[in-house]
């Protein structure tokens, strides 16, 4: 039967050291995967370092710094990968920074910084990690609600609908080989990425949101494993909101709501 258990692949989450990463690791643990989870800290992550000591003792997590941005370090990854005779059969691009400058406000070394790490740090991943994977295999490029809409922060925004773009294109490149490339966009989700946003923020989001409240990173984490999991294998190139309802009613709620 086919299922979301994932026993015997090997998967590599980015930015897995605190938030939606830590939480997509717990997850595709839990299904039987081997994780290979990268982060910038140069030793395990507290939050990582908290999951149950049977899952992390049996060797089904393991832990690796990577910077996204660096490519050396993601040609050290996959040799380090092959050494150990693994394949890759899921890749979570998950790290993500943002910037908050408004349109006139930003400059352009604003852009190329979140760029780096969230649109070339996912295409170097996929350089790195696609030879590495067989037919089956599957990509998850995690982008944003600011990918789906004219959201404020310029260069966070610009970023995340350029990785809508990389998407496609893996999609429509990797799909003779076999291997699956899709894109979840998370709204407002807890994160510490998304504590230090304002209240009035909060506040204007929660009003766009039709379920009216934020997602946790448990919900965005298990959409991922849908999408590696042989439940979603002819699902290639897809874009699945994960965010309340909050892209999908096109700045009609506030309307709606008016006429109540």
């Amino acid at each position: 039967m086919v299922s979301l258990q994932l026993d015997g692949r090997t998967a590599v989450v980015t930015g897995a050291g605190q938030g939606q990463g830590a939480a997509e690791t717990r997850l595709l643990v839990e299904a039987g995967a081997r994780v290979i989870a990268t982060d910038l800290a140069p030793d395990l992550p507290a939050e990582l370092a908290a999951m149950p000591s049977p899952s992390v003792s049996n060797g089904a997590l393991v832990y690796r710094q990577l910077d996204v941005s660096d490519a050396s370090g993601w040609a050290a990854l996959a040799a380090w990968i092959q050494s150990h005779g693994w394949q890759v059969d899921g890749l979570v691009n998950n790290a993500g920074i943002t910037q908050r400058s408004r349109l006139l406000d930003a400059s352009v070394a604003d852009l190329q910084r979140v760029y780096e790490v969230n649109v070339a740090g996912s295409l170097l991943g996929i350089q790195a990690l696609a030879p590495l994977m067989a037919i089956g295999s599957a990509i998850v490029n995690v982008g944003s609600v600011a990918g789906l809409t004219a959201h404020y922060p310029v260069a966070y925004t610009a970023s995340k609908w350029a990785l809508r773009g990389l998407s496609q294109v893996a999609a429509m490149e990797l799909g003779p080989r076999g291997i699956r490339v899709n894109t979840v966009h998370p709204g407002f989700i807890e994160t510490p990425m998304t504590a230090s946003a304002r209240p009035e923020f909060r506040k204007a989001t929660l009003a766009e949101t039709p379920l009216g409240r934020t997602g946790s990173v448990e919900e965005v984490a298990s959409v991922v494993l849908f999408l590696l999991s042989p439940l979603s294998s002819f699902v290639t190139g897809a874009e699945i909101p994960v965010d309340g309802g909050q892209s999908g009613h096109g700045g009609a709620k506030p309307v709606s709501d008016a006429m109540r």
